[in-house]
């Protein structure tokens, strides 16, 4: 009876840095995907809010509403009211420079699990290819006989790894994917509320209030 194949005990060396390329990208996308879940807020809540205290007279409290509020679309709001005396243009070049300066925070390890998914089909590509010279090199000195029992587990092996690698590489995929989808919504959520607030100021704010 012939040996059952456990993973990834017999799949080679190189599948233990298949494994850890596999926790490295799990870790990454948890903490990503919790992060960018606290940036997304509910912007209508928020902006009405905002509204309110500045159709009130209240710039101060708008101010305090933003920075107790999470995320970014808070941020880019309240850069734009810094500049609430100094005119409509000047709200949207701070907020567009405040919403400029998030990006990065927002993107940041997304190329790092995108270059995981790149990087695991070559790894498992080298390790077929290491498998099937360990195997083409015991044949050729007389080592190992042709037979299943012996040849088999090489085989084994250069498959394990590259299927596994193909896993790591769709999943990274997919999640690099659904996180660029959540940066893209939290991206047009800070235009969405800059420009609200900004057109609320400019033309629904009234006169002696707009200072």
């Amino acid at each position: 009876m012939n040996p059952t194949f456990s993973f990834p005990a017999d799949a080679g060396p190189f599948v233990w840095i298949l494994l850890g390329l596999a926790f490295l990208a799990l870790v990454f996308v948890i903490e990503r995907s919790l992060f960018l879940h606290r940036g997304l807020v509910l912007s209508s809540d928020f902006i009405d809010g905002v509204r309110n205290n500045l159709r009130a007279g209240r710039p101060l409290e708008a101010l305090t509403a933003c920075e107790e509020s999470p995320g970014p679309v808070p941020r880019v709001v309240k850069a734009a009211l810094l500049r609430l005396s100094n005119g409509s243009a000047a709200m949207r070049a701070a907020a567009t420079e405040a919403a400029l300066l998030e990006l990065p925070v927002l993107e940041r390890r997304l190329g790092s699990i995108a270059a995981i998914g790149r990087i695991a089909p070559l790894i498992g590509l080298t390790a077929a290819v290491f498998s099937g010279f360990n195997l083409v090199t015991a044949l050729s000195d007389g080592s190992v006989y042709a037979s299943a029992k012996n040849i088999f587990p090489q085989i084994q092996a250069a498959l394990a790894n590259a299927g596994f690698s193909l896993v790591i590489a769709t999943a990274c995929s997919l999640a690099h994917h659904f996180l660029m989808g959540r940066v893209r919504s939290i991206v047009m959520e800070m235009e969405v509320a800059a420009h609200s607030v900004i057109t609320f100021v400019e033309h629904e704010l009234p006169a002696e209030k707009n200072i």
